[in-house]
């Protein structure tokens, strides 16, 4: 941000953490400015939240706005990420890249409504969360100019930062020692550096939180029930729930069960490559589910269409780009899909693993006269040869005109010979060619 246009009010997304602790006195210091503290609830917990409005108030912040959005989390941005099938390079379940946008979008709301002239984030500037930010300020609040203290502060070490609160008496519970960052939501929390940042280590038993070793996970397994209605998981073992609630029940059966770890060399939006540990223990179970009761009610075309789509989801919520109008028309795709995923799926937890074992619906395709082995009267099996034959007529013809190199090879290699060892064809030959 330019000095001739200091900001004279700063909406700052605040964790209460080391970074954006020193971010509210480096802003007052900076731009003469005052700050109002956004902070947004998406389930970290309570004790991430306790006390943290009197703690901005004390950092220098004028104002502190505390605000609820577990139930918005859940049903506007989980479930659809759920119900799209999203998964990042195969395995993160994306607990970061999810809670972004609506952070930024409660930051943004709240900078407007105190009539804040610019937004400030915490964010490094290698990270994605910068890039997940400034998308989403872009899209709801372009004329807002944005201040990203990472890429213009001398504050570049752990040890600096704690230094700069100490001479300006301000209180901290960080130390120098910090092993791992993480970052925590309802529907996981991760773990970066420390021992991770060496691929060649494998994650050791302190940097998990809310789950338990497999080995160590109860040798009987535990059977989760969850009830849908278009896509949506309305009951847990028959019990009605609201998404909060239910998903913190998932959270704590998996948990148990050391369901939901994840270690993953990840390729990053900035183009470098980062090693994340992931825990999403009642994500994993939900997001088995949802596979479970798809498999039963897609036809063919409809699954493989949203799994292909799901790809492309997937960059557009860990690059950041939710409020987009390719995530509306992908969106909408999905919504239309998720019309008829209604019913009961069991998700069996055992020692690390979540497997759909039951599976129920209104909407089934599945056809116990068609799909039996056994004899039936739907079903004429003489209908197949027709079927194959059209089916594989593309790949008779290339081969009949000599166009495919297999099996000119092979017809090659398995011409008939005279027997003699001249190696002839055995056709059109002569004694005279045999002498």
């Amino acid at each position: 941000m330019s000095n001739s246009k200091k900001p004279t009010r700063v909406c700052v997304a605040y964790s209460g953490g080391l970074d954006t602790s020193c971010i509210i006195p480096w802003l007052v210091e900076t731009y003469g400015c005052e700050v109002i503290a956004c902070v947004a609830d998406v389930g970290q917990g309570a004790r991430e939240l306790e006390g943290i409005e009197e703690k901005a108030i004390r950092t220098g912040a004028k104002q502190c706005v505390v605000v609820d959005l577990k139930k918005q989390f859940m049903e506007e941005f989980v479930f659809p990420m759920c119900i799209s099938g999203s998964v990042y390079e195969g395995r993160y379940l994306m607990g970061t890249s999810i809670a972004r946008p609506i952070i930024a979008r409660a930051q943004v709301e709240v900078a407007l409504a105190t009539g804040c002239d610019a937004l400030c984030h915490g964010c490094t500037g290698k990270g994605n969360d910068q890039v997940r930010f400034e998308s989403t300020y872009a899209s709801l609040a372009p004329q807002l100019p944005v201040i990203a203290p990472w890429r213009i502060w001398n504050l570049k070490s752990r040890e600096a930062m704690l230094a700069y609160l100490k001479e300006r008496n301000i209180p901290c519970a960080a130390s120098a020692e910090k092993i791992y960052s993480r970052d925590a939501n309802m529907w996981h929390i991760s773990h970066e550096g420390g021992e991770l940042e060496d691929p060649w280590n494998a994650p050791p038993e302190d940097v998990w939180m809310i789950s338990v070793s497999p080995k160590d996970a109860p040798d009987a397994h535990e059977d989760v029930m969850l009830t849908f209605a278009k896509g949506r998981p309305t009951h847990l073992n028959g019990k009605a729930m609201d998404p909060v609630g239910l998903l913190a029940e998932l959270n704590r059966i998996g948990g148990r069960n050391g369901v939901g770890r994840v270690d993953i060399c990840e390729n990053r939006l900035v183009g470098m490559k980062s090693r994340g540990v992931y825990e999403t223990p009642g994500g994993t179970i939900l997001m088995e589910a949802v596979r479970g009761l798809e498999q039963l009610v897609l036809d063919r075309e409809t699954l493989h269409f949203r799994e292909k789509l799901a790809l492309d989801f997937a960059k557009i919520i860990y690059n950041g780009t939710w409020f987009s109008p390719t995530r509306e028309a992908m969106w909408a795709s999905f919504e239309a899909i998720a019309q008829v995923l209604d019913g009961d799926v069991v998700v069996r937890c055992y020692k690390g693993r979540a497997e759909a074992v039951k599976r129920r619906s209104p909407n089934s395709l599945f056809h116990h006269g068609f799909a039996t082995f056994g004899e039936d009267e739907v079903y004429d099996h003489k209908h197949s040869e027709g079927f194959i034959r059209l089916f594989s007529l593309p790949l008779r013809i290339r081969a009949l005109l000599g166009l495919n190199p297999d099996a000119k090879k092979i017809a090659a290699a398995n011409k008939p010979s005279c027997g003699t060892g001249c190696g002839c064809t055995g056709s059109g030959t002569s004694t005279k060619q045999h002498a």
